[in-house]
């Protein structure tokens, strides 16, 4: 049986608990248990469709079309370990995603090609679509994110991009990295059959007939909120009008706040497993909460 210790304290054989890849004293601890990231892994998602290729690879590699909710919650569940795990959980789940990916191609249909889906290009825009859309999305709905936090935030996420096979050089680890990535990027991005299907899924998800209503009335808030929340190069690519902006910032804003309120009575039901196990290893005072943001020096000259 594992006992849980105050954070710091020494466990059986002398051993300081682990506090996995990033730890709670970082940016990625804090920013990966706020509520908006259901918002941001969606916005997240529609980002990645727009490359041809990747998505191709995804498209044709899974079970998307009968089980499109499994990759969303297998996609979850990476994010959690990775974040609050273990290192040693997080390296096994990054070994497992590695040797998964390992045996994966893809067929382009118009040249016939066939390419590996860990191709580096490939690996590192998923990576660079979810961390930006997880970022993106949150400072919009006022979660409070300072540039040098950001930059740390993309720095930290270094090691998240290793578990998929990704080296440190591999990825943007700053904010000016991060638009210069994007801007050489842009040209091999665009509408494609597969983004289509994405973007169809992402705002009618197969469900029960009973949770149509229930579908209609949260869940394409939700997918409106982050389609709109894409940059507007995005929105021309996929063709469909999004909402206004102002009204994108003031629904992720209001979502986020109505959600934060919510929370602490939510926990007391249901809590993230993976935070609860992190919480179980490290102590009760690393819950993940803005307020413990790391200092960045700069803001506060």
């Amino acid at each position: 049986m594992t006992e849980t210790v105050a954070k710091g304290d020494a466990v059986a054989g002398g051993e300081a608990p682990d506090p996995g890849l990033f730890g709670p004293e970082s940016v990625t601890w804090q920013l990966h248990a706020d509520p908006i990231m259901w918002v941001a892994g969606v916005r997240a998602l529609y980002l990645q469709a727009l490359h041809p290729r990747a998505v191709r690879g995804v498209v044709q590699n899974s079970e998307f079309r009968k089980d499109p909710w499994g990759r969303l919650f297998r996609t979850a569940d990476f994010v959690g370990i990775s974040t609050y795990g273990s290192r040693a959980e997080a390296e096994r789940i990054g070994k497992r995603v590695r040797r998964i990916h390992s045996h994966l191609t893809a067929v382009d249909p118009e040249t016939g090609e066939r390419y590996r889906v860990d191709e580096t290009a490939l690996l590192r825009w998923i990576h660079c679509a979810a961390i930006v859309s997880y970022a993106d999305v949150a400072r919009r709905a006022g979660f409070p994110l300072t540039d040098g936090q950001l930059d740390r935030y993309f720095a930290e996420q270094r090691s998240a991009a290793a578990l998929v096979g990704l080296g440190p050089r591999e990825v943007p680890d700053n904010g000016a990295a991060m638009r210069a990535y994007f801007e050489d990027v842009r040209p091999a991005l665009g509408r494609s059959e597969e983004s289509d299907e994405v973007w169809e899924f992402l705002r009618r998800p197969p469900v029960h007939p009973v949770l149509w209503p229930a579908r209609e009335l949260l869940w394409r808030r939700i997918a409106d909120l982050a389609y709109g929340a894409l940059p507007s190069w995005a929105h021309a690519m996929y063709g469909h009008r999004p909402l206004p902006p102002f009204a994108v910032t003031a629904g992720v804003r209001g979502l986020r706040t109505t959600m934060s309120a919510v929370l602490p009575v939510v926990r007391t039901v249901y809590e993230s497993p993976h935070i609860k196990a992190a919480v179980e290893r490290l102590g009760p005072d690393v819950m993940p909460s803005p307020a413990r943001l790391p200092r960045d020096p700069a803001a506060a000259e």
